[in-house]
């Protein structure tokens, strides 16, 4: 197995703390090129991933996010799936105030797919104003 491929495979999600978490400020990475496999057929989906988030007490490690999405390249997945799973594993890693996830998927058989996913801590809403 190559170094990079070898890498990718042992990676997990890592985060490091927020020297700021006192204020609200909004991070955005945008991957524009997301590959996973279609679980039907097993040709190729292409996307640009879009996150968002307000963190709260942790930041992602931007290697470990690069590595995390690579993974995606050879797995059969669904694009709805996709994007909730990002979602979720990036919540459960650094339980943001707010996070937004967005797969923005070319087009396939004519048809384009944008799937986006969000996530709020309970009280908090993105503008910083408490919520009910």
């Amino acid at each position: 197995m190559k170094y990079g491929a070898k890498m990718i495979a042992e990676s997990t999600l890592e985060a490091v703390p927020n020297s700021k978490p006192e204020r609200d400020y909004e991070i955005h990475f945008t991957i524009p090129e997301f590959t996973c496999l279609a679980p039907d057929s097993g040709f190729p989906d292409f996307a640009t991933i879009r996150i968002r988030y307000i963190p709260d007490q942790k930041l992602v490690e931007l290697k470990s996010l690069k590595l995390y999405i690579n993974k995606y390249r050879d797995e059969e997945v669904f694009h709805e799936a996709a994007v909730n799973r990002i979602l979720d594993d990036l919540v459960a890693l650094l339980d943001p105030r707010y996070m937004e996830v967005v797969g923005d998927f070319n087009v396939r058989g004519n048809i384009k797919t944008v799937v986006t996913a969000r996530h709020a801590q309970k009280g908090f809403t993105p503008n910083g104003t408490a919520g009910a």
